[in-house]
């Protein structure tokens, strides 16, 4: 009987070790599990900012579609301008003096060869820029574009790019804890509950709620 009673005992104190450790040891897993994901989701976000960017400077407007995004990194040029010869050079500027020219000349380059310079994505990477990462290509961030005119009467272009907690976050094993993150980041910080950049709402050069 005090056998028993003694491996009973056992088993009791082990359970109550195994709660504890879960107690101490879940927030931490659950702050490192939203560090890394967190950082893979705005590395990606800040490649699709630089793709609205480069296509607002051509188009003057944002897009909502992701295909027509992505078709245009892939597939489009941007028109760049170079001088022809350094300013220094005083027998070249004569010569371009001469002839009436500007020392400037116009240039085309693929889109997708210097939009995201000094870093370089492969067409593989650009085709995946809609899914957010870890996620097996699941889901995708919510992207939206538009015009609105300001309180001034000015009429602006504006995007906004986001991906919620609950679409990266291990919703199963830290189901509680998204909860409190959710709700510390609405109600106590009052931003959006995980990544985006940019508004529908107001012109804010498309910050990031990262930076």
């Amino acid at each position: 009987m005090k056998r028993i009673a003694q491996i009973i005992l056992g088993v009791v104190i082990l359970g109550l070790v195994y709660v504890i450790y879960d107690q101490i040891s879940t927030p931490i897993r659950f702050e490192d599990e939203v560090k890394v994901r967190n950082a893979q989701v705005i590395e990606r976000i800040k490649d699709i900012r630089t793709a609205q960017r480069s296509f607002k400077s051509k188009y003057q407007r944002f897009t909502g579609s992701f295909d027509t995004l992505i078709s245009f990194v892939l597939n489009d040029t941007l028109e760049l301008e170079r001088k022809i010869v350094d300013e220094d050079d005083s027998v070249g500027m004569a010569m371009l003096k001469k002839t009436g020219r500007k020392n400037v000349e116009k240039f085309k380059v693929a889109v997708i060869d210097t939009v995201f310079a000094p870093k370089k994505l492969t067409r593989a990477e650009v085709e995946e820029l809609r899914y957010i990462p870890g996620t097996d290509k699941k889901a995708q961030y919510i992207m939206e574009a538009g015009i609105i005119t300001t309180e001034s009467k000015v009429v602006i272009p504006v995007v906004e790019c986001r991906a919620p907690y609950k679409m990266y976050l291990d919703t199963v094993e830290f189901r509680q804890d998204i909860i409190n993150l959710i709700d510390n980041d609405v109600h106590n910080l009052q931003r959006y509950p995980g990544i985006k950049f940019g508004s529908m709402e107001t012109g804010n050069n498309e910050a990031g709620n990262w930076e």
